[in-house]
């Protein structure tokens, strides 16, 4: 599984077009999320994975990188060769000292 910290992140996002997807729940996702990122909950991505191009760069994220890695693994067993697992999910992302987005 390809794994990516913040700054990778953040260099993916500058070099061109790169698919967020947050897989935390609607509560969590509620608190904030990551400007430009898609939300579908781990639990609904069986069901809602035909939305996602499987040829894009995508970095998954969930709270602390554990549902996010799920996905990603999910993900790459149905040919999404090209995603990253965010290390540390969005705990991370805030210790680094980044901010999130409120959805709406």
């Amino acid at each position: 599984m390809n794994q990516v910290d913040s700054a990778g992140l953040t260099a993916l996002q500058r070099e061109g077009a790169v698919v967020l997807l947050d897989v935390r729940t609607d509560a969590e996702v509620a608190r904030g999320m990551i400007a430009g990122a898609r939300h579908i909950p781990l639990n609904q991505l069986p069901a809602r994975y035909t939305e996602l191009d499987p040829q894009a760069a995508m970095v998954i994220y969930c709270q602390s990188g554990a549902r996010s890695a799920q996905a990603c693994s999910w993900l790459g067993e149905r040919g999404f060769v090209r995603s990253y697992n965010l290390q540390g999910g969005v705990l991370a992302w805030l210790r680094d000292g980044l901010s999130l987005s409120t959805p709406g």
